[in-house]
């Protein structure tokens, strides 16, 4: 049986499939558990016209229901949703949310965690956030002291989303540049210096896939409309690799760039993969994705 468990903790809905949607698929068709946490349910994505907007909590149900679709065409175990608001997520208390990622951590015992890079792909303020508050949970979930009740948990290895120079180009050609006002400040993408990237995913075989589930997403779809009209070559291209840094490893080192995010890592029998072997995926509120063969 596949030990191995992967778990991306994202913002909002869409960013499993625009993120890190290759890696997922990838690392699902092999047979590993990949989960999944979503801090917000993206209420303030609207990219239609003004007085369409149908108002947060139905967007936000909107888009709660596009997340379970992508995520069964990704091949996820688990979509877990932790509801705060769209566009506040900085806000949210540390203790908090800090508290229900370690209790997600330590339940899952993952090996391998997912998130953005610290400056938040392109500075949004709910990505760089979700960055900080993963980041923390794992050194709150290996700590035996942590108020947590559960048995602690040691992740081996922590990922950033980076995203190079050509992948940059690539996104931008088709949403052109992206940039956002805050407090007055306009803040864009910086990409990653290749000599900076410790990883690079082949996810070639999976593009279609992450096309697909990208395309479930339907209410942002008007802010993805140049995507639809791209040739195939193209979204093999955007889609066939992915890129990050190692950020932490208890595992590994060195220059040599990675192919595999689970290199290093010792593989464990984990109680949680009784529930695999019924090939479920559970979802927050008995959310259920995948029958029982």
């Amino acid at each position: 049986m596949d030990e191995r468990r992967l778990l991306a903790i994202m913002a909002h809905p869409d960013d499993e499939s625009m993120g890190v949607g290759g890696a997922l698929a990838r690392y699902a068709a092999e047979g590993a558990g990949v989960y999944l946490i979503t801090a917000t349910r993206g209420q303030l994505g609207w990219f239609g016209d003004e007085a369409s907007y149908p108002g947060p909590q139905i967007l936000g149900a909107i888009r709660e229901q596009e997340l379970y679709a992508a995520a069964r065409i990704l091949g996820l175990r688990e979509v877990h949703l932790l509801d705060y608001m769209d566009g506040a997520l900085d806000q949210a208390q540390p203790n908090r949310i800090i508290a229900q990622l370690v209790s997600h951590i330590r339940r899952i015992r993952p090996q391998v965690v997912l998130t953005f890079d610290p400056n938040g792909y392109y500075g949004h303020p709910d990505h760089i956030a979700i960055s900080q508050f993963t980041t923390a949970a794992l050194i709150a979930a290996a700590d035996g002291n942590f108020k947590d009740k559960s048995a602690p948990h040691r992740v081996s290895k922590l990922y950033y989303l980076a995203a190079n120079k050509a992948t940059q180009d690539a996104y931008e050609a088709a949403f052109g540049e992206l940039t956002m006002k805050i407090d007055g400040v306009e803040r864009r993408s910086t990409p990653w210096a290749d000599w900076a990237i410790t990883t690079r995913i082949d996810t070639s075989a999976h593009w279609q896939k992450v096309w697909q589930a990208i395309s479930c997403h339907r209410s942002q779809l008007p802010g993805y409309q140049k995507l639809l009209d791209l040739p195939e070559e193209y979204h093999q291209n955007m889609w066939g690799a992915q890129t990050f840094y190692r950020a932490m490893s208890l595992v590994n080192s060195g220059r040599a760039v990675e192919s595999d995010l689970f290199s290093g890592v010792k593989m464990e029998q984990h109680p949680l993969e009784v529930a695999v072997t019924q090939r479920m995926t559970v979802f927050q509120r008995s959310e259920i994705l995948n029958d029982a063969a």
